[in-house]
């Protein structure tokens, strides 16, 4: 058997002398192992990196086996995401939450967007934005969407200001306020706010992602939101503080 597609790396590890066995997240048959002969040579280092997108060809004599990849560079965005405390940490969470969807289970959606975000993931004022929307993304994914488009209270979509923690459906002012206390504040840049999100946006969207993941993906699976997250949050928040 033999297919090509593109991937985004997920994860990399050695085997044998010179071999590596990579996972790549492809776009048309999801998250797929195979092993890369020559691997561990330090040619193939700058390639074989979490978050870089290759060419890559798989063969094996039948579909259930391991197989080989074959790779060749698409786009090699690793070293310079490395460079950065929010690329380095956003990576790693990114790579390590869509390692979580079943293998060989095609996601071209989720591809599209992960790649996407990774290619506009320098710039420390835009990651926040872009990780809560990969995020959100992924919980979709999942089957844990959010339902943000009207009112859980009265079902209209007006003026649509909390998210409620237990639902994950969107609350207007005029329903949520008496209990504000118990509900997430809902930025306005997650239902179609036209204005650049603040940090305080971003931070927002993240509190809400990041319960949901927690809740409804991590603790069934006896798992907590890795420390690269609470990482990648604290370099968004230097950066914000910095003149």
């Amino acid at each position: 058997m033999e297919w090509t597609d593109e991937g985004i790396v997920l994860g990399v590890r050695r085997h044998g002398e010179s071999s590596a066995l990579v996972e790549l997240l492809t776009r048309a048959r999801g998250r797929h192992m195979g092993l890369v002969r020559g691997g561990a040579a330090r040619r193939m280092t700058p390639l074989l990196q979490p978050g870089n997108t290759l060419h890559a060809t798989w063969r094996a004599r039948i579909e259930s086996q391991l197989g080989h990849f074959l790779v060749e560079p698409v786009t090699l965005r690793a070293d310079a995401l490395m460079q950065t405390p929010h690329g380095s940490f956003g990576v790693t969470h990114l790579t390590g939450l869509l390692r979580l969807l079943p293998e060989r289970d095609p996601h071209p959606g989720l591809f599209a967007t992960a790649d996407a975000i990774l290619d506009a993931f320098d710039a420390p004022a835009h990651a926040g934005e872009l990780m809560a929307r990969f995020e959100m993304a992924m919980l979709a994914e999942l089957g844990f969407g959010l339902d943000l488009s009207r009112c859980a209270a009265t079902g209209g979509n007006n003026d649509l200001a909390f998210v409620s923690p237990r639902t994950g459906r969107a609350v207007s002012r005029s329903a949520g306020d008496p209990y504000a206390d118990k509900l997430f504040v809902l930025p306005t840049f997650l239902i179609g706010g036209i204005m650049p999100p603040s940090h305080d946006d971003m931070e927002a969207a993240l509190r809400i992602t990041g319960h949901f993941l927690a809740s409804r993906v991590m603790e069934p699976r006896g798992l907590v939101l890795s420390e690269a997250r609470a990482g990648f949050l604290s370099a968004l928040k230097r950066a914000s503080e910095t003149p």
